[in-house]
């Protein structure tokens, strides 16, 4: 996985040039550190199972952690009542687990809300696959 870094705010892309806002990264510590303790470790679980999937790049940031591979998987991002998780797949899925979807020209947006570490189950741990796979392919 070829990464290109911005001499700008130091944080690394895909391409060379790719469009961004330039803002300062962090540590993924720093991002969850104003927030309940259970914010990071439902985080962690997403981050683990998806590294076991392959190469995985965490860019983490003031608002929450972009998780990548050749192309963004996923966006975690702590909120006041829950940690959102906006999940790529090629696919839209119509499931309660998902409260808004964002259609793209080739993937579908998913936000879902996880609010305990039981939310990290095995049907997220397929959708997160998916999402995975469907990034490096």
């Amino acid at each position: 996985m070829a990464r290109w870094v911005c001499p700008q705010c130091d944080r690394e892309f895909g391409r060379t040039n790719q469009s961004h806002v330039c803002v300062p990264g962090c540590t993924v510590e720093e991002t969850f550190a104003p927030w309940p303790p259970h914010y990071l470790r439902i985080y962690r679980a997403i981050e683990e199972h998806l590294d076991s999937l392959g190469p995985l790049h965490a860019d983490a940031v003031k608002v929450g952690v972009f998780l990548k591979s050749d192309r963004k998987i996923a966006e975690v991002r702590p909120k006041a009542r829950s940690l959102q998780l906006a999940l790529a797949l090629p696919r839209t899925i119509d499931h309660p687990r998902v409260s808004r979807c964002f259609r793209m020209p080739e993937q579908t947006w998913h936000v879902i809300k996880l609010t305990s570490l039981d939310d990290v189950d095995e049907e997220l741990l397929d959708w997160l696959a998916e999402g995975y796979l469907a990034a490096t392919a």
